[in-house]
Parts: C-alpha cells; sequence; structure tokens
C-alpha cells in the first residue's frame, strides 16, 4: 500500500475548471465533513437535497475546486469565486467524478469483471474470484459481502461509490491483486459508480422484480443494468448473457451493438456455454454442460440448478478473460458454498437439513425453493418476510411464491426498518394465504420451524442471507439465521 498521498491538477483528472485556475488537488470528498485542504469536492444532486448546500462547509474546510452541475453552479457560483476555489461545472458529475477517482487513485487489478442481475451477482463474483484463485492468480471480489479472497475489507454497499472505489482498487493493486470480481448494483450503475473501472468482461445472470422504491418503472430499472454493457464495459469486453432470461436476448443486442464479444448462457442449442444436465443428491450435483460445443462434465458440491448456472457464468467469464477452457472446467470441482446463498447451516439427528439463503425478491424465493426440492426427499419448509422501506408491492408475491413452492410456509420479521412489523407481514399473509403460519419473532419462527422437520426434510430461511443484523426502526440488532438455525436445532436434539 502507498505510503505518499497521490496529487494531481484538475486538468490531469480530465476536469477543465469553468472559473478560477487550474489547481493541485490532494483529496476528493463527496461529503463536507470529510473535506480537507485542496480537496476536490463533488457537490452532486440528490434525492432530497442538492450537494450543492454544503459547499460554504467545504470552503471554509479549504476545498480547492468544487465539481457540480449546472443547478448547482447557480447556487455556489459566488461563494466559489469568493473563496479562490475552482469551479468545475458537468452535465454528469456524477460520471466526471468516477473518472477523476479513477485517475486520481491510478490503479487497479490488470483483470476486472463485473456483473450485474437481480439475483445470483454475488455468487457469480464469488465463485469468478474462488476459480481464479484455483488457477493461481491473487484474485478477490467486492460486494455485498465485502472484500473477500486473497485481499479482504469490509463494504458498506453492494456498489461502493467512486472515491472509496478506486481507493480500494488502487489499495488492492499494490498489494498485489491481479484479478478482481465485482458486483454491479442497478443503484451504483444508475450513479455511474462504476465508470472509469476498466472491465475485461460483464455478466447478466437475470431480471426480475426489485428495487422499484428506487427505480420509477421496471424500464428505468432495466436500462440502470443495461448501462454495464452500453456504457461501462468497453468495446472490445466480453458479454456473458443468460439467454434463459427474457430479457437476455435485449442484453445481447445492446452487447453486440458495441461490438462486444457475446458468450452465450442457458439451456438452447445456440448458447457457447450450456447447461446439458443435471443429477442432484442430498451434497451436491454432477452436471453435465458443454463449452463450444465440447461436452463436459464436473461435481459441484452446491445445492439448486440456479447455482450451477452462476457457477458456468463464473467460468465463462473467466474464460472469456483468456484462461484455458480445461483449467477452468477442472477447477469447478474446488467452489465452495458462498456464505448466505444456499448455505447448509445445520443438520438434524434425524437427517433433516437446514439452509439459509439470501432470496429477498419472489422470483428468487421461487428459484430457490424450485432448486432445493430435487435434492429433497421430504417436505420443504420455508420462513419468509420482507424488509421494511423498500418496494410494498412485492410482498404479497413473496408469500405467494412460498406457498406455491413450499410445503408449509412460516412468514416473519426480515428487516422491518421503521415500518409497522406487523403490517409488513399482513402483507406477505395476503399472499402466503391462511394455510401460513405468522410468527413475528424471527429467532422463536425459526425455532419453530425447524421443530417442524422430519427425516428427510429440508428448511429453507430465506431473505438475511449473510446478514448478521436485524434492521428495527433505526438499530441494527445482532442477528444471524446461520447462528440461531444452529442454535435452534442443538436445543431440539438435546445438545444445550
Amino acid at each position: 500500500m502507498p505510503t505518499d498521498l497521490p496529487q494531481s491538477s484538475l486538468n490531469a483528472l480530465g476536469l477543465t475548471p469553468s472559473s478560477g485556475a487550474d489547481r493541485q488537488i490532494t483529496g476528493l470528498s463527496v461529503d463536507s465533513r470529510q473535506v480537507k485542504a485542496g480537496h476536490l469536492f463533488a457537490a452532486l444532486p440528490g434525492t432530497k437535497v442538492h450537494g450543492a448546500e454544503f459547499v460554504p462547509t467545504a470552503l471554509a474546510k479549504g476545498a480547492a475546486a468544487i465539481l457540480t452541475d449546472r443547478a448547482g453552479a447557480t447556487q455556489i457560483h459566488d461563494a466559489v469565486a469568493q473563496a479562490g476555489a475552482a469551479l468545475v461545472v458537468a452535465e454528469d458529475p456524477r460520471q466526471a467524478l468516477a473518472y477523476a477517482a479513477a485517475l486520481f487513485f491510478g490503479a487497479q487489478p490488470a483483470t476486472m469483471i463485473a456483473v450485474t442481475g437481480t439475483n445470483g451477482k454475488t455468487s457469480v463474483a464469488t465463485f469468478t474470484r474462488q476459480i481464479w484463485q484455483v488457477l493461481g492468480y491473487e484474485a478477490a471480489n467486492i460486494g455485498t459481502t465485502g472484500v473477500e479472497g486473497a485481499y479482504s475489507a469490509p463494504s458498506n454497499h453492494t456498489t461502493p461509490e467512486p472515491i472509496t472505489l478506486h481507493r480500494l482498487l488502487g489499495d488492492m493493486a499494490h498489494a498485489g491483486i491481479t484479478h478482481a470480481a465485482m458486483e454491479a448494483s442497478s443503484h451504483g450503475l444508475a450513479q455511474k459508480r462504476l465508470d472509469g473501472v476498466v472491465l475485461k468482461a460483464a455478466a447478466f445472470t437475470n431480471f426480475t422484480q426489485d428495487h422499484l422504491d428506487y427505480h420509477a418503472t421496471f424500464e428505468e430499472y432495466f436500462a440502470a443494468k443495461a448501462g454495464l454493457f452500453a456504457r461501462v464495459l468497453p468495446d472490445d469486453g466480453v458479454a456473458v448473457i443468460n439467454m434463459d432470461d427474457p430479457r437476455g436476448a435485449d442484453m445481447a443486442a445492446i452487447a453486440n451493438g458495441r461490438g462486444q464479444r457475446v458468450i452465450r448462457l442457458g439451456h438452447g442449442e445456440d448458447c457457447e456455454m450450456r447447461l446439458l444436465g443435471k443429477r442432484p443428491d442430498a451434497s451436491g450435483q454432477d452436471i453435465r454442460f458443454s463449452w463450444e460445443g465440447k461436452p463436459q462434465m464436473a461435481r459441484l458440491p452446491l445445492i439448486g440448478e440456479f447455482q450451477a448456472m452462476n457457477v458456468l457464468t463464473a467460468a465463462a467469464m473467466v474464460i472469456g478473460c483468456g484462461a484455458d477452457p480445461l483449467s477452468v472446467v477442472q477447477a469447478l470441482p474446488h467452489l465452495s458454498t458462498v456464505r448466505g446463498r444456499m448455505q447448509q447451516v445445520a443438520v438434524r439427528d434425524n437427517g433433516a437439513t437446514v439452509f439459509v439463503d439470501y432470496a429477498h425478491t419472489p422470483d428468487a424465493v421461487a428459484t430457490a425453493l424450485k432448486a432445493l426440492r430435487p435434492h429433497v426427499l421430504g417436505k420443504i419448509v420455508v420462513i419468509v418476510g420482507a424488509g421494511g422501506d423498500r418496494d410494498r408491492t412485492k410482498r404479497p408475491l413473496m408469500g405467494k411464491a412460498a406457498t406455491e413452492h413450499a410445503d408449509l410456509v412460516f412468514v416473519t420479521d426480515d428487516n422491518p426498518r421503521t415500518e409497522d412489523p406487523a403490517e409488513i407481514r399482513a402483507a406477505v399473509m395476503e399472499g402466503a394465504g391462511p394455510q401460513a403460519i405468522e410468527v413475528g419473532d424471527r429467532a422463536e419462527a425459526i425455532l419453530l420451524a425447524v421443530n417442524r422437520l422430519e427425516p428427510g426434510d429440508a428448511l429453507l430461511i430465506a431473505g438475511k442471507g449473510h446478514e448478521t443484523g436485524q434492521v428495527i426502526g433505526t438499530d441494527i440488532y445482532p442477528f444471524d439465521d446461520a447462528e440461531q438455525a444452529s442454535v435452534a436445532v442443538a436445543a431440539l436434539d438435546g445438545k444445550i
């Protein structure tokens, strides 16, 4: 990790002052409280307030330059001039900041990939990193579970904001990381957080309902994800597209229009990476697939066809980045379950199994339950809920998906946040139907569900996955589904 702080002029960062002279920049900030002398402060438009409101604070702390849009510039022009700072006005200040951050920190792993989609991003990014590590590369993945692999660090966002992201990528490169896989969230893409990242490949997993609390329409949500191929991935990049998804053809058309190499993935005969068949058992599955028409076999210690598809997506990207296909195939049996993604966390003395999965959309719940079914001889029990202060329309659909694909449904609290938990549960119960069991306390729901498991049964605890806290109001209380399941199994089997 470099000891000297980076420094660069505005012009070297691709920024031309509209007033004031070119200035030496010693740091970048989007939070006025973090501004130090010589910083470039980005006054960005927000959903509730414009960043221009905080420019006086930034100037008082010694900001050398302000980056904003035309609306912000009209508010702060005189204040910036009086402070002797430079003013940079950009049509898209978020994108300008992302490119400036990339230039300011100056380094990133040589081989970078990104994956977008409603579901599967964490698994694909993690499997990509794991394959690279088996092949002998220094690799890491960045996303919902933080930064993992040969370099580790916490992360508060699936896709970090540009300054944090490019500082992280610079640190990773200086630490010897040569390969990195990123999750590209729709929020991150819409806010141009990935712009400036030099990608060799990108993948699209699927498109289903989520985040309609942020995106106004489905088309706006799709357009945000499509930005990965329409804007971020370069023309000579590799696009891995799931053609089984109804929007796969649309995404492939965007990639083809850019001249990107498209690797089609799915069950269709025209797919370069094609899943031909699977043989599930209690601990994993054998899969038969083909790469460019040549059949292959691999043993995966993973549950569910959707995990097989995630693995093949990762494999296609690694191959697309230049790895030997046979070496990639030989690496697949060495993959391990991603934390909180169809993760087996406990087994009862009677052989019944308990899984934790991050499924928090209707499609993800249905996909997880359908994927689990071939591995289970008995009945499937599911625990489901929905988060507060998020898309309300999906709540009854969550309950409906659970009831349609499981034999017994428990509806409980997820992260209620600032909403009334009972109202959220009622909406989920509306879709789940009268046969579902409502239990507000999540720990009690897990205990009751585990108690219903008979030999050959399986329990899926959906919604929170890897999370280690439950958000109630504005507070976060310690809560880990995997830990609670283990305690419940131990208690009911008389081990504590």
